[in-house]
């Protein structure tokens, strides 16, 4: 069975810094692209972040392009997101999800697993 486990969430004052974590497990992680999203209080599920399968390709929203990098270490079966110079409007739950094959997606529906999700909360 697939898990993912999301951490790192929290408070942080605007301007400052977090860094999410997913574990993975169930799956052969490293097949896999891995992607970041997120779900504002009443709004839709929106991409943040993906990374295909090696790393070696990345792609991001244009609301958080140089303010975040994700990244991820497949001997540890982990992605993470780290966060910079966050604002308000970055507040949301964020979700990890595993991808359907090897290539990375924007796409909600190209994820086949996600996580619990990870609450967010930016303050000015």
């Amino acid at each position: 069975q697939v898990q993912l486990v999301e951490s790192g969430g929290g408070l942080v004052q605007a301007g400052g810094s977090l860094r999410l974590s997913c574990a993975a497990s169930g799956r052969t992680f490293s097949n896999y692209a891995m992607g970041w999203f997120r779900q504002a209080p009443g709004k839709e599920r929106e991409f943040v972040a993906a990374i295909s399968w090696s790393g070696g390709s990345t792609y991001y929203a244009d609301s958080v392009k140089g303010r975040f990098t994700i990244s991820r270490d497949n001997a540890k079966n982990t992605v993470y997101l780290q966060m910079d110079s966050l604002k308000p409007e970055d507040t949301a739950v964020y979700y990890c999800a595993t991808s359907k094959g090897g290539w990375l997606s924007i796409r909600i529906t190209e994820y086949a697993y996600w996580g619990q999700g990870t609450p967010v909360t930016v303050s000015s």
